[in-house]
């Protein structure tokens, strides 16, 4: 009876021994991957996006503004050939935007 649980006790241990090596192994590779990740990315600025319904409130509003401003340069680019009217447009785009963001969205 001694002998067949030595024997039942050292194949648990080897048989952890193994899920011990294969944990390693994966912690290992995960550590590679996210020192390769921190390498290519380090440079990056992280995102930061501000928490709460204000904040949810003041993306959506400027989100929508700039697809209204990019759906019009994209008309004017779509219907007007001219190189000039494009360029004035795109600029005329960035100066008035405040304002059109304002028009839409005014606090009371």
């Amino acid at each position: 009876m001694s002998k067949e649980r030595q024997v039942r006790r050292a194949e648990r241990e080897r048989e952890a021994a193994i899920r011990a090596a294969a944990r390693a192994r994966e912690e290992e590779r995960r550590q590679r991957a996210l020192a390769r990740r921190r390498a290519l990315t380090g440079w990056l600025p992280r995102p930061r996006r501000t928490p709460g319904l204000l904040a949810r409130r003041r993306r959506r509003e400027l989100t929508v503004t700039v697809c209204l401003l990019l759906a019009l340069n994209v008309l004017v680019w779509v219907v007007r050939p001219e190189w000039g009217l494009r360029i004035l447009a795109a600029m005329v785009s960035l100066l008035v935007a405040p304002v059109i963001h304002t028009l839409l969205f005014r606090r009371r």
